[in-house]
């Protein structure tokens, strides 16, 4: 039951909703009561009991919480119904139409102190805005959600610190999204509160940030732990979240065939519940698997199912990701010119604050491409933007690789001291065992 308002309130709603149905208060309080009793009430000079306030609703016409918190009936069943109607048009892939919805029912569970709804409103929000590709305004909403549910259990704040960790994460700061992952793992486990939603949903959303860093092995363990998790798990739209992430470690340890299964799955999932983003990620993610097995042709015609469904929704962040690993493909292909064209026109939605890791292979890609020109300065200048990219965001495996690049182009212009510099730089970060923030990995959660 919701906490109830203060006397004072209390007795000038009974006397303002007894004056508009003109009563008296002797009218109001018989058979059970007396006239005195209701004026000192309506002076706030007496708590009224339980069975005072339903003589009362009755009498006035009005539902029992509502004379006692000033809500309408049944108003947190109704925004919960608008918050799965706002989820449902989010999932289908109107970011904007659903942001609307959620702002709506933000502002009247925000009017009436409805701190649950408040939440889960602020939550929807961050989503939104994580699919629009803004970030600090998804972080903003994430850390309102979290806010709003501080004495709650932590597996109900689970969502709201993985999207703050995600958003970290696509504005390159690797290292920090591990960090909130890893600790708010920790604290579950150690703490016995084995929530297996919240788990699945923080092991899957790690394997990114870890396989950006070239922390591999803990990659391949938290995949692991969330296919052991799932038969556990009733969400399916969490468990076809979980295939698609855990398919990328899979292709990592050169299990192509059961990433290939994990991806038919949650692609499947995703179609049954109407998915759209999840939906194009499953397509981005099968093309990424088809180019590391060579099959260019296959690749191409998942990725640009990818980008069109994307771009459909405005999905800016994911499509402009996707566009780069299209254009490394059309490049592999021999379609250079149309590779970089491709890449000129996403480096204005991807940058040091928004997709570090993506504006970093596309600076790679064009100075691979200025190269085969023959524009040693343009290739040179493009290395250079994508080490500084990769450099904050920690990502150690595309900077070994990076590393190298720079290295062969300087040492082919008789720059060899700057090269020795690039090619000592490139096997420090291949060296690096790819450890992050907290050192020792996740406790192992109960299977």
């Amino acid at each position: 039951m919701a906490e109830r308002d203060d006397p004072e309130i209390i007795g000038r709603r009974v006397q303002q909703l007894r004056r508009e149905r003109g009563m008296t208060q002797r009218q109001l309080a018989e058979p059970a009561y007396t006239p005195a009793y209701i004026s000192t009430l309506e002076a706030g000079r007496v708590r009224p009991s339980d069975e005072a306030l339903r003589h009362l609703s009755e009498r006035l016409g009005v539902e029992f919480d509502e004379l006692a918190t000033g809500r309408p009936a049944h108003l947190a069943t109704t925004l919960r119904l608008g918050l799965t109607d706002a989820q449902r048009t989010l999932a289908t892939g109107e970011a904007e139409a659903a942001a609307e919805q959620y702002a709506a029912l933000l502002a009247e569970a925000e009017r009436h102190g409805l701190d649950a709804e408040q939440a889960a409103a602020q939550l929807g929000l961050g989503e939104c805005a994580l699919d629009v590709g803004d970030l600090a305004v998804a972080r903003r909403h994430f850390e309102r959600a979290e806010k709003s549910l501080a004495d709650a259990p932590l597996p109900s704040r689970v969502p709201a610190l993985r999207g703050r960790a995600v958003s970290h994460y696509l504005a390159g700061e690797l290292r920090y999204a591990c960090y909130l992952l890893e600790s708010t793992l920790d604290e579950l486990n150690r703490s016995g509160l084995h929530d297996p939603d919240a788990l699945l949903l923080l092991y899957a959303s790690a394997i990114g940030p870890y396989m950006d860093m070239g922390a591999h092995a803990r990659a391949a363990q938290a995949a692991e732990f969330a296919l052991a998790l799932a038969p556990q798990v009733g969400d399916p739209a969490l468990v076809a979240r979980m295939h698609r992430s855990v398919a990328r470690t899979l292709l990592a340890e050169g299990r192509v065939a059961e990433a290939d299964a994990s991806l038919a799955k949650a692609a499947e999932l995703y179609r049954q519940l109407q998915i759209r983003t999840e939906l194009a990620n499953c397509h981005w993610m099968r093309g990424y698997l088809y180019v590391q097995n060579g099959e260019l042709k296959r690749a191409e015609k998942e990725l640009r199912e990818a980008l069109g469904m994307l771009a459909e929704k405005r999905a800016a962040l994911y499509s402009s990701q996707v566009a780069v690993e299209l254009a490394d493909v059309l490049h592999r292909r021999g379609r250079s010119e149309e590779a970089a064209e491709l890449l000129h026109g996403v480096l204005g939605d991807i940058g040091p604050e928004r997709g570090a890791v993506h504006s970093a292979a596309a600076h790679r890609l064009l100075g691979i491409i200025a190269e085969d020109a023959r524009d040693t300065e343009a290739a040179e200048e493009h290395y250079v933007r994508a080490l500084s990219l990769l450099e904050r965001a920690g990502a150690a495996g595309d900077l070994a690789d990076l590393c190298r690049l720079l290295g062969d182009l300087l040492r082919r212009t008789g720059r060899v001291e700057a090269a020795l510099d690039a090619y000592r730089t490139g096997l420090g970060h291949r060296t690096a065992p790819g450890t992050t923030t907290l050192g020792p990995a996740p406790a192992q959660p109960p299977l």
